[in-house]
């Protein structure tokens, strides 16, 4: 009797049924050529011998790199995976299909190329050395979902290093939305941004860029609370950066815990998680504005935030006034690649959030259209226009 052939097994996929695992099949990102090899001429030109002579005219003057290959339109998206959305450190692998998301963001809202990095290290030296000898291939560095101190020491080193854009969009990307979100919410409630007061409640990296920007935006009374308390320096369990900004904010002196800080609160800012009580929320200031903006579960849930606020945004696509950082970092980069700006500066920052908040004219500003739409096509132009003209004005762009 002659044996038949054994047909190979094939694993079960036990996400087959799953359409969201099914748009993540293969990855959600591809190289594509911008031109095409069609015959020997084309290939002579596009590989050798003809490439030779870029490189040779690039080894001469290393300024052509930008203009005769993609640097000029390329950002590495690195992260180590840490801190991932509201996932934690899943490490490198797990945080790669967030990796490819950003990427992916990048192009459609930006027309920004992009490469997702994950790093197998967490040591902060090894990672600015890792980053730093790659940069080369790179027009910018945008940071992702690494936890919090150590983000902070690596922008720091990566920016002093690198003659390229850094920016740690869970950072800054935040905090440029939350900005613009408020200054129209601002025009909602008639307050001015230099009387009211703000409680934030989160450290990491997102509660302290927000922090630091609405601090440069003329926020006078700030305080910012995490897991143990509001920030002062008479605190003995702060780590550096805690306590650089417990020295910069607080100016009322509070103590005590969040529920404390929220009594006469303007603004409640929660980038932390966790649950606010309805009670401490009524005690809040009138007309009082609140971005809970944990996902998936906002720190104060919508329709608890309405009874007693006067604008309510959160982090969610499914309720209005959504803080979504695509509404940024396309911009921002497309702004800085624009104006081959050498880094990207405080002054660029406040402009990428001045410019999201104009699209919103002030007669069509109302407590649940405070941002524009991701999917608004004037976001990333508008952006980017005004970061490349913060970048001539701050001294940081540089000739094409």
């Amino acid at each position: 009797m002659v044996a038949q052939p054994v047909e190979p097994s094939v694993p079960h996929d036990q996400f087959a049924a799953d359409a969201v695992f099914e748009l993540h099949r293969g990855g959600k990102i591809e190289v594509t050529s911008s031109v095409h090899v069609r015959d020997a001429d084309d290939l002579s030109k596009a590989y050798t011998p003809g490439v030779a002579r870029v490189c040779t005219a690039i080894a001469e003057d290393p300024s052509l790199v930008r203009r005769y290959t993609w640097k000029s339109n390329v950002v590495a998206v690195v992260t180590d995976g840490t801190a991932v959305l509201g996932l934690g450190d899943i490490g490198p692998a797990a945080s790669l299909p967030v990796m490819e998301g950003k990427a992916l963001l990048f192009k459609e809202f930006g027309g920004v190329d992009s490469v997702p990095i994950a790093l197998d290290c967490t040591d902060v030296d090894e990672f600015v050395e890792t980053v730093a000898r790659m940069a080369p291939t790179f027009g910018g560095i945008n940071l992702e979902d690494i936890s919090a101190p150590r983000c902070f020491e690596i922008e720091r080193r990566l920016k002093e290093r690198l003659d390229i854009p850094v920016f740690h969009d869970d950072q800054h990307g935040t905090a440029v939305v939350v900005l613009a979100a408020l200054r129209n919410a601002l025009r909602v409630t008639g307050k001015s941004i230099s009387d009211i007061r703000v409680v934030i409640s989160g450290a990491g990296a997102a509660g302290v860029a927000c922090a630091r920007i609405l601090l440069q935006a003329g926020v006078g009374d700030l305080a910012v609370v995490d897991s143990k308390g509001v920030l002062h320096e008479d605190r003995a369990d702060l780590n550096p950066v805690k306590l650089s900004l417990a020295r910069d904010t607080n100016t009322g002196g509070l103590s005590g815990r969040l529920v404390d800080a929220l009594v006469g609160a303007d603004l409640f800012l929660g980038v932390s998680g966790g649950t606010v009580p309805e009670e401490a929320v009524a005690q809040m200031a009138d007309d009082a504005m609140i971005f809970a903006l944990a996902n998936p579960n906002p720190e104060v849930h919508p329709d608890i935030a309405h009874r007693h606020a006067a604008v309510v945004a959160t982090g969610r696509s499914d309720f209005p006034n959504q803080i979504n950082n695509v509404l940024a970092f396309p911009g921002i980069f497309r702004g800085a690649f624009d104006a081959n700006a050498s880094r990207i500066t405080e002054g660029m920052k406040l402009a990428a959030a001045d410019a999201l908040a104009a699209l919103i004219s002030p007669e069509d500003v109302r407590p649940d259209y405070i941002i524009p739409s991701p999917f608004d096509p004037r976001v990333a132009p508008a952006v980017a226009a005004a970061v490349a003209s913060a970048a001539h004005t701050d001294g940081v762009a540089r000739p094409a």
